[in-house]
């Protein structure tokens, strides 16, 4: 299936951490765990195979034969869940290039996605998958060029390692920088990295200060962050266009639209993710660049 090649099309498939949590509360903003699709020239970019990413393959199934590239910020349930539900996977002729790091130890990203569809979990095995399936183990740092498409990465702040990605292409940028817990005492210079002066910038924002610094029930050391300090961040890294992302599954609709009208005062270019949101970023100059967002 041919994509655009003049466009850098962002649509988020599934906006929770942690636990899937669909119902009545949560209809707006969705209960998808995290998935985010990018079209970005010639390339379609996977972030994540959480619960969203099964939706995402729904929508892929009018446009076979599929080529794409997954890219795994590691393999906490949440964020690989979806993956043995990913039709897309199981039909000949679609080709998929899938990359993470290594677990602590040792584990192949394909190890990891083999391991969870074995048996009693699961009752097919990865090798049931008829597309072409490419594994590739990254090193954290390093770079991936796709044609015109560079993609970044550096080390998150998170249990078992995580990994954050940047995405560059014709003077414009966007970073998915989930899952990562900030630092008491200063700003987490890989983040500021691949964050700077980005367009969109997608961060890991589950708690609340107050909810992370609970005396009752602390959140230091859980491995992600807060709305307050993703502000901070995108303060400090001049980005354009901030988004909060893995929302934590006890914010309801009501919760999440309080922290975005707050977080709004605090850095008036921020909006949360929701389930089928799109971000169009729109080249207006080498130097300059538009975006714009829908609700789809």
């Amino acid at each position: 299936m041919s994509l655009d090649s003049n466009r850098f099309h962002i649509k988020f498939w599934g906006v929770r951490g942690s636990i899937p949590c669909p119902g009545a509360n949560t209809v707006r903003y969705g209960g998808n765990t995290s998935c985010v699709e990018m079209k970005v020239g010639l390339q379609r970019l996977i972030f994540d195979g959480g619960t969203g990413i099964r939706i995402l393959g729904e929508s892929l199934l009018s446009k076979l034969p599929v080529n794409g590239h997954i890219f795994f910020t590691h393999s906490h349930w949440d964020h690989i869940q979806g993956f043995p539900f990913f039709v897309p996977a199981f039909i000949p002729g679609n080709h998929f290039k899938i990359y993470g790091i290594p677990a602590p130890n040792g584990a192949t990203v394909q190890q990891r996605l083999h391991d969870q569809m074995l048996h009693p979990n699961f009752p097919v095995p990865l090798q049931i998958m008829q597309a072409q399936l490419q594994f590739y183990d990254l090193e954290i740092g390093e770079s991936i060029q796709l044609e015109d498409v560079e993609i970044e990465t550096a080390r998150l702040n998170h249990p078992g390692e995580a990994i954050g990605y940047r995405i560059n292409w014709r003077g414009l940028s966007a970073a998915y920088l989930t899952d990562t817990e900030h630092f008491p005492d200063r700003l987490d210079e890989n983040v500021l990295k691949l964050a700077r002066n980005a367009d969109v910038v997608i961060i890991d924002a589950t708690y609340t200060d107050e909810e992370y610094h609970n005396p009752k029930s602390s959140k230091v050391g859980w491995g992600h962050s807060t709305w307050q300090e993703a502000v901070k961040i995108a303060q400090a890294a001049n980005v354009k266009q901030l988004v909060l992302f893995h929302h934590d599954p006890s914010h309801d609709d009501n919760f999440l639209d309080r922290i975005g009208e707050k977080a709004s005062l605090a850095f008036p270019h921020t909006i949360l993710a929701r389930e089928g949101m799109a971000i169009e970023l729109i080249p207006s100059s080498p130097e300059k660049a538009a975006s714009s967002v829908a609700n789809l």
